[in-house]
């Protein structure tokens, strides 16, 4: 099989400020990061509407500041959620774009496009940036990408699993896998360190990003990684020191110049992008200035942080963190000092304080810095797209055991949870338990399943249901069997079945509670195909554009010229002139102009030219 022809698979690390796309390179038997456009190894997980374009990627963040309201991140804390949850309610007070409920309360994004106000998913706003790190893949492999495995955080539950798979649907991607980023890290960090490895290593990855945080400890034996215990936070990471940065700032603008800039979305985007800028400065020097110019009217903002007072604002969330690591511990019966590894994955491990109490929890040990926390999620994830490919010889021969982040169970008799497969348990799994029908003549049970750890079922999330009918008359105490499955991919189906009249009933934790419907998905699928059109023909205008004024341009310098001067007749050369200002009335115009005119312009110019100078 040629280059040309090869179905190639990619990992995606799907991340909620940069995503990161990689691929399994046969010949040089590694990993290649492949780079984007603008030569960046990894791509701002944003998107942009203006009056006449969308944006993807390093573009759209470029121009956030100038429109704030119109350009969408964080997506990833909005994916799978429902517009109610208290986490998106806190989140609503710091995004400049507007966020509204529709009517399954599942939260859609409002953004101006064209003049005309849209209403955005945010697995279209996924999918969106899924297809541009596709696109990024092929303009590299000179090739189609189909194929993929997509990572999300271990913490991640059904329904945020199953809305990015809906992501990578409508993003014409088939999802090999979905994997989660600690464990694709550790394939990663494995896979640099295998010749090295002896024995039996236990690995902990510490995965601090932009928006999430995990921890995953996994053994490696062999050709085996079995991920031992998983636990994190959906909602702590990079974005949320920015926060505290900013509200930091906010409050000492306010007391200096009497302005309150907390409702100007464009005062709030341009100083979150110094406060980000600040915080990475911080992880190599003391203290640093904050200096946006004009940030309130004509006002300039000048100040400074230290180190110091970065930390003392973000120290509760460092240790929310240590209290994570403390739990994966317990979960997997671990000992610090059975710890032989400790990897750092994401951005935000590279903050001092992080690693300083990440390293005193495990007594001095050092930590692992010789992967690149931006890239080992991508990296893991093409290792497993290789493995799933066919064809590849020299991919290493790896077996991944991965766990359910989360309990799942059924709501029992009392409003108890009863639990059908405790976290971490290893996947895929399969497990069947008999219940028993709690009330007389029961015609009809309602088997409602939900994932969480609390006692009480109504506590927890509530994942679907399902009735299983056709029970005779009887006293209560009628026998069923349930079944829970959870597959490679973490997504969960759940059947029950009546042993005494043999009914069975089942469900695919797939459309409940704002999960995307068929017909949705295949809606977002076409307009998809529309986006990418406009997208096109705009390419298509803007190319005609400036063909049409690079040859005003050439032009001019033509008239200039002395001997070519001397060429034109008086008239001509009017005429050139007047033909000139005209296209240029008609580029200042170009928002109204289609790109037809733009070409049959450039026609016009070039039948007036040409027969009286020849155009360098």
């Amino acid at each position: 099989m040629t280059e040309q022809n090869k179905e190639w698979a990619v990992g995606i690390d799907l991340g909620t400020t940069y995503s990161c796309v990689a691929v399994w390179q046969e010949q040089h038997c590694r990993v290649e990061i492949i780079h984007n456009d603008q030569g960046n190894r990894t791509t701002p997980s944003c998107v942009a509407f203006t009056d006449n374009q969308r944006l993807i990627g390093n573009a759209a963040k470029n121009q956030a500041a100038t429109n704030p309201t119109n350009t969408v991140f964080d997506v990833k804390r909005l994916i799978g959620r429902r517009y109610s949850d208290p986490v998106i309610q806190n989140d609503l007070r710091l995004w400049p774009f507007k966020v509204v409920a529709s009517t399954d309360d599942k939260p859609m994004i409002v953004v101006s496009y064209k003049g005309q106000e849209k209403h955005i998913s945010a697995e279209e706003i996924s999918s969106m940036i899924l297809i541009k790190m596709r696109e990024i893949a092929e303009a590299y492999l000179e090739s189609p990408v189909m194929n993929a495995v997509v990572t999300v955080p271990a913490y991640f539950n059904d329904s945020q699993r199953q809305a990015t798979k809906d992501a990578a649907i409508i993003a014409g991607l088939n999802v090999m896998r979905i994997i989660n980023e600690p464990t694709a890290a550790a394939l990663a960090y494995g896979i640099d360190k295998r010749a090295n490895c002896v024995g039996e290593r236990n690995i902990f990855v510490f995965d601090l990003g932009g928006g999430t945080f995990d921890v995953s400890l996994l053994t490696i034996k062999g050709d085996v990684y079995e991920v031992k215990a998983t636990a994190g936070d959906t909602h702590l990471g990079g974005e949320d020191l920015d926060n505290r940065m900013v509200n930091y700032f906010v409050e000492e603008f306010k007391r200096k110049t009497k302005v309150d800039i907390s409702g100007n979305p464009r005062a709030l985007r341009r100083l979150r992008t110094a406060c980000e800028r600040a915080k990475r400065t911080l992880s190599y020097a003391v203290d640093t200035i904050i200096e946006v110019d004009a940030l309130s009217g004509s006002i300039d903002f000048c100040s400074s942080i230290t180190r110091a007072r970065f930390e003392e604002l973000n120290m509760d969330l460092f240790r929310k963190c240590m209290e994570t690591v403390d739990s994966c511990l317990v979960d997997s019966k671990m000992d610090k000092s059975d710890i032989h590894d400790i990897v750092l994955v994401g951005g935000s491990s590279r903050i001092p304080k992080v690693q300083q109490l990440l390293q005193d929890f495990f007594k001095g040990k050092d930590l692992c810095k010789s992967i690149n926390p931006d890239e080992a999620v991508a990296y893991g994830a093409a290792v497993q797209a290789a493995l799933l490919s066919k064809g590849n010889k020299y991919v290493p021969n790896l077996v991944l055991l991965d766990v359910t982040p989360l309990s799942l169970g059924i709501s029992v008799k009392g409003d108890l949870m009863s639990v059908m497969i405790p976290r971490n348990t290893t996947i895929p799994i399969k497990k069947e338990k008999v219940y028993y029908t709690r009330n007389d003549n029961p015609t009809s049970v309602l088997i409602e399943v939900y994932e969480g750890e609390r006692a009480r079922a109504s506590d927890n999330n509530l994942l679907g249901f399902f009735n299983l009918s056709g029970f005779p008359d009887a006293t209560c105490g009628q026998p069923l069997d349930v079944c829970f499955s959870i597959d490679e991919n973490g997504i969960l189906s759940v059947s029950a079945e009546g042993k005494t009249n043999g009914n069975r009933n089942e469900i695919t934790i797939t459309n409940d509670k704002g999960r995307l419907s068929n017909q949705q998905i295949m809606r977002m699928i076409q307009e998809a195909e529309i986006y990418k059109a406009e997208d096109l023909k705009y390419q298509k205008k803007v190319k005609a554009m400036n063909a049409l004024d690079d040859y005003v341009y050439r032009i001019k310098n033509a008239i200039e010229d002395i001997d070519n001067a001397q060429k034109f007749h008086p008239q001509d050369k009017m005429k050139v002139i007047l033909a000139i200002a005209k296209v240029r009335n008609l580029l200042d115009a170009s928002q109204q102009t289609g790109t037809e005119v733009f070409e049959d312009y450039l026609n016009e110019l070039k039948s007036l030219i040409e027969p009286v100078v020849r155009i360098s």
